[in-house]
């Protein structure tokens, strides 16, 4: 697999775990500093909605034995807010692969969790060559029966099934992201509907789903999996919205699994 070198970027103090580094390209005339661990393979890892890169912090150093892992921070998220930088949901698809070519990945594993998932998935049917494999975590992007003022409550319960340790991360990654930012992509997000570029993923999918997600149910994954030729759907037990963080020993075993070709799933 083709993997791309970090040319022109500078090393930084770690970040995500011992043998992480931060790096620094321009993307679109404007500076971004990202998180490099491991060597091998790239795969690149994408935060969701009020996210950073801190989310995937219990499954870095397991990747990173066996992979080079890449983790940025989409504009306006994390430490990522600069003047005149804001996030637009209907240009980060783009923003992602402008980005990816930036550093220099022509091909990497790609895994995004809900938003993030939403992302990856828009970004591998529009330039499948890109992606290896393709890993969506709870991903966002089906039209849901519910309003916006109807995820309230489904939002709070999922910051009840998560792990306490999770809501300081949860709380302060929102405040970095701010309340219009938080709302205005929420409401761009719950009128998408991927139903149309499911069919247009060719590469090797893995969906995974915590059994007790409120906020994006585990029968999406049976949509997505029906819709996806090449596809697996893998629930994991007592894990909510965030799995990666709920259960990562379980996710980062089935992970790894995927990514060396190994079944998983139904």
């Amino acid at each position: 697999m083709a993997g791309g070198q970090d040319d022109g970027s500078r090393s930084g103090p770690p970040v995500v775990s011992a043998g992480a580094s931060t790096r620094e390209v321009m993307v679109s005339g404007h500076p971004v500093r990202y998180e490099v661990a491991g060597k091998g393979d790239p795969v690149v890892l994408v935060h969701g909605l009020s996210g950073s890169t801190r989310w995937w912090a219990r499954n870095v150093p397991a990747l990173a034995k066996h992979y080079r892992v890449y983790l940025v921070n989409l504009p306006g998220f994390g430490a990522f807010r600069r003047p005149g930088q804001r996030f637009v949901l209907a240009e980060a698809t783009s923003w992602l692969l402008a980005w990816m070519d930036a550093v220099g990945l022509e091909r990497a594993h790609l895994v995004g969790h809900s938003m993030g998932g939403y992302l990856s998935l828009k970004l591998a049917a529009r330039r499948p060559r890109a992606v290896s494999r393709l890993v969506l975590v709870d991903p966002a992007g089906m039209p849901p029966e519910r309003t916006m003022l109807g995820h309230l409550w489904p939002l709070l319960l999922a910051a009840r099934y998560g792990r306490p340790t999770f809501l300081p991360i949860l709380v302060r990654d929102a405040l970095y992201a701010g309340p219009f930012t938080l709302l205005r992509t929420t409401r761009d997000l719950l009128a998408e509907d991927v139903r149309g570029d499911l069919r247009r993923v060719g590469m090797p999918t893995l969906l995974v789903w915590g059994e007790r997600d409120p906020l994006i149910p585990p029968s999406i994954g049976d949509v997505m999996r029906a819709g996806i030729p090449n596809a697996r759907l893998l629930v994991i037990e007592g894990a909510g919205h965030n799995p990666m963080f709920d259960r990562p020993e379980d996710f980062n075993g089935a992970l790894l699994a995927f990514l060396a070709g190994d079944p998983i799933g139904e």
